[in-house]
């Protein structure tokens, strides 16, 4: 972390967070990052790719004098017991989990501002909480505008997966999609049937209809070489928030760098030490900042 900002470990209910703040600031504003999909830890490592990506963002938002606090998502590094099951657990979890650290912040007293920036799901995560409790602004960085399940059906066309193996599994999420239980699941979707209704409450919530009821100031960004989200989520997010502000990088990628081709882009993936993209960054942070009341 750079020498311009202190880090506290903070604990939250059953969370584990790290709460940055800028040297000599008085009452910087704050943002909460919410990491994407999977057991993402705090940083925005997962257990296959480590790119930092929320640790790095955290660097360069405390230069530009604004405080993070970012966590550890529920599963991150094992599932606690304090957690409970992990069959239990519903998409509703994180994103109470996210309106709790909210209140914390705004319970502080600490900050001008409180901001949530999800990263890919992430952002869904933003979407729903930023209804529940009260937040100065919203930032979507590389977030889907489609519900999970489809979006994750759309990638797996993408892939070249032999139709005898691809179509049990569309199916397969279908029918979880529709309340159904797959037992026994198909070849390559290795789901449980007890962990379904779980993966369930994640694939069907659309977040189009939420983000048009926020009335705060939002910033809606997106990467042309974001091998994950498409461009026409970026462009169904910007049309349901038809007054937000608007980024499209073309040479960004999912985990926020600059990358050249597909071999770039996957080794991206597995470099904390990349920088992220500089024109996303300065965007983040004028955002953050603004005074305006609501983005042209």
């Amino acid at each position: 972390m750079d020498a311009s900002a202190g880090e506290t470990s903070v604990r939250v209910g059953n969370l584990d967070a790290v709460l940055s703040v800028p040297a000599d600031v008085d009452r910087p504003p704050v943002a909460l990052l919410i990491a994407g999909s999977g057991s993402t830890d705090r940083d925005g490592n997962g257990p296959q790719a480590k790119p930092a990506t929320l640790k790095k963002l955290a660097e360069q938002l405390a230069e530009r004098k604004i405080a993070t606090l970012r966590y550890d998502k529920r599963g991150a590094g094992g599932w606690k017991a304090e957690f409970g099951r992990p069959e239990d657990f519903r998409f509703k979890d994180y994103v109470d989990d996210a309106v709790a650290l909210v209140n914390y912040l705004r319970e502080s007293g600490k900050f001008s501002r409180v901001v949530v920036a999800g990263h890919s799901e992430g952002g869904l995560v933003a979407i729903l909480a930023a209804r529940q409790v009260q937040v100065d602004r919203l930032v979507l960085l590389v977030t889907a505008a489609r519900r999970q399940g489809d979006l994750v059906k759309a990638q797996l066309e993408r892939k070249q997966i032999p139709p005898d193996v691809l179509e049990p599994i569309l199916k397969a999420i279908d029918s979880i999609m529709a309340g159904q239980t797959v037992d026994p699941p198909p070849r390559g979707f290795s789901v449980a049937p007890s962990m379904q209704p779980s993966l369930a409450s994640a694939f069907i919530i659309d977040p189009i209809e939420p983000l048009k009821s926020i009335d705060k100031p939002v910033l809606i960004v997106g990467g042309g070489r974001d091998l994950q989200v498409a461009r026409l989520d970026f462009a169904a997010l910007s049309a349901a928030s038809p007054l937000a502000k608007t980024l499209w990088v073309p040479d960004m990628n999912h985990v926020l760098n600059d990358v050249s081709d597909e071999a770039d882009n996957m080794a991206a993936y597995n470099q904390p030490e990349r920088a992220l993209d500089a024109t996303m960054v300065d965007a983040v942070a004028s955002f953050i900042k603004a005074d305006d009341r609501r983005s042209p």
